[in-house]
């Protein structure tokens, strides 16, 4: 779709208008996971939320290849059209946008605030698309879709910023609306020559992606009935399908109240209040965080620091746990605590009945006791 050089000056572009957004890595969301877990703060932006980059890069080409343009019609629920007004007053070009009845009235006052004409239409984010296609051809606008080369383009330089910041990455959990955001985490992470999995996240109440992933073709939903209205779409871009199937691992569905709590979840840990969209990933990561319930670990020094931390984390998720350590009385008041096996490094006897070759146990011995 585009090469490195391109999504590299794309991010000059995008950073003419704002510098590159933060990321940390959050401690207290490490002690709820029980895993390093950073976090790409895309709620920095002039509009608060990623979209903005895409854009930006839209309307610089635009603007550039058709001066004369009358302007730009498009739908959304809101960050789309946000970055798409933002960027129209940027380069001078109009905007007007079309929402469904009972859309965010936050965002739709943000997105006025910006210079758009708002016009509310439908049921829907589907119906909306619909109407504003046919305005454009009344009006004689161009109409301006969700998912584009462009707007891909400008939202991978979050990605790329990201990946190129932070270290070396197991998995990044993306949520899904149309698909521009896991694309361009897709396509900047293979230009980049990485091996992080890139993990989809939509809702249980709008789950088209999710059901076309699984089939292998596109398949719409009747209704995308989730309060995390950045996900809230039923009909999937078969462009899009094609590239989140060749290069995502899976997709997560996940509740509304999973996304509220993911909400809580980031203002106790983060002071950051993030809409359920922006939420649904942290979502996703405690959802699978509950993968691993049931199953046995080792962790040794666990009756102080790094080790004693871990055990509590991974207790808190229901992993079966063997402590070792050689403080026998923290050791046993942890057990004692959590319901787990405490095998003081001391005690030999014991040590050998359990792991017969000392308590670093190798993967097979400890698999075969399951």
């Amino acid at each position: 779709m585009f090469t490195l050089a391109e999504l590299e000056e794309a991010a000059r572009l995008v950073h003419a208008a704002f510098p590159p957004t933060p990321q940390y890595a959050w401690p207290l969301l490490a002690q709820r996971i029980g895993t390093e877990v950073w976090v790409k703060h895309e709620n920095h932006t002039p509009t608060g939320a990623f979209k903005i980059r895409g854009g930006l890069v839209f309307m610089e080409r635009l603007k550039r290849e058709n001066p004369d343009v009358a302007g730009v019609v498009s739908a959304t629920r809101g960050n789309h059209g946000q970055s798409l007004a933002y960027a129209g007053a940027r380069y001078g070009i109009p905007v007007t946008i079309l929402v469904p009845r009972g859309n965010s009235a936050e965002k739709n006052a943000a997105m006025r605030a910006q210079g758009a004409r708002l016009i509310e239409y439908g049921q829907d984010f589907d119906e909306a698309r619909a109407e504003a296609a046919r305005l454009a051809g009344a009006e004689g606008l161009l109409f301006a879709p969700s998912f584009a080369r462009d707007l891909v383009l400008g939202v991978a330089t979050y990605a790329l910023e990201f990946l190129r910041a932070a270290p070396p990455l197991a998995a990044l959990y993306v949520p899904i609306g149309l698909g521009s955001g896991i694309c361009g985490c897709i396509l900047a992470r293979d230009l980049l020559g990485l091996k992080t999995e890139i993990i989809g996240v939509q809702s249980t109440e709008a789950p088209s992606y999710a059901l076309s992933f699984a089939a292998g073709r596109v398949v719409t939903t009747e209704t995308a009935n989730t309060r995390a209205d950045g996900m809230a779409t039923r009909m999937p871009d078969a462009s899009a399908l094609e590239i989140i199937r060749k290069g995502a691992a899976r997709i997560v569905t996940v509740t509304d109240d999973e996304v509220a709590a993911a909400i809580r979840a980031y203002w106790q840990d983060t002071h950051n209040l993030a809409e359920g969209a922006g939420a649904a990933p942290l979502a996703a990561l405690l959802h699978e965080r509950d993968a691993m319930r049931g199953k046995r670990a080792l962790i040794t020094g666990a009756s102080a620091g790094i080790g004693r931390a871990c055990a509590i984390s991974l207790a808190q998720c229901g992993v079966h746990l063997y402590l070792t350590g050689r403080k026998v009385a923290e050791l046993e008041a942890e057990a004692e605590l959590h319901t787990l096996h405490a095998l003081n490094a001391g005690d030999r006897s014991k040590r050998k009945r359990n792991f017969p070759n000392g308590f670093v146990a190798k993967p097979k011995e400890i698999e075969a006791r399951r």
